[in-house]
């Protein structure tokens, strides 16, 4: 059997009703039954970046850095605020780059989707996303793309994706993303430090 590929979700919102949660959450069902979990990273009580603290990291920024160390993968699932990236992902994302040459994020191979009740489904977000990654150095999954838009649509009062498309989008991206870290790996077991 392949070696288990830990897939580490965050979502980029700390609402308590987050599409972008609930979409995570059926990410995590429909994630491969062999060879695949995903579990799941909150950002909240993330202090807002302050370099002066890099010596003493707050406890929520190193649980994040220790989460990055035990997975193989990162998948984002972010809101679009103001066309871009929300400041509380930024946030985190910066928190653990710092300082660069420690940067947690560097190699992590990473995927991207989003909700959103608007008609483009986070494309903006998701875009700028892709392009912090490059500075991260993680290598992007490129195909396919979920932007899920119209989300009140598809998803019930509780959260549960309802939508069938939008399933299979969702299993085709973690599916995806499963294979992608393998490659990347080159057939070696992925050791974690």
């Amino acid at each position: 059997m392949p070696n288990l590929i830990r897939i580490l979700g965050i979502p980029g919102s700390l609402r308590r009703g987050s599409y972008n949660l609930a979409a995570l959450r059926a990410a995590q069902s429909l994630a491969p039954e062999v060879g695949a979990e995903i579990s799941i990273f909150t950002l909240e009580d993330i202090p807002a970046f302050n370099e002066d603290q890099l010596t003493t990291l707050p406890p929520r920024v190193r649980a994040l850095r220790e989460a990055l160390a035990a997975s193989d993968a990162v998948l984002f699932v972010t809101p679009e605020y103001n066309y871009s990236v929300p400041g509380v992902l930024k946030n985190a994302i910066d928190w653990v780059s710092r300082p660069a040459a420690e940067s947690a994020w560097r190699g992590k191979p990473a995927a991207v989707m989003g909700a959103s009740a608007g008609l483009l489904g986070t494309v903006r977000a998701q875009y700028h996303l892709r392009q912090i990654f490059v500075f991260l150095d993680m290598p992007a999954l490129n195909q396919p793309e979920v932007m899920i838009a119209r989300a009140r649509e598809k998803f019930d009062a509780e959260g549960a994706l309802t939508d069938a498309d939008t399933r299979t989008r969702i299993r085709d991206l973690v599916a995806a993303l499963v294979g992608w870290t393998r490659r990347l790996a080159g057939g070696t077991s992925l050791e974690r430090t």
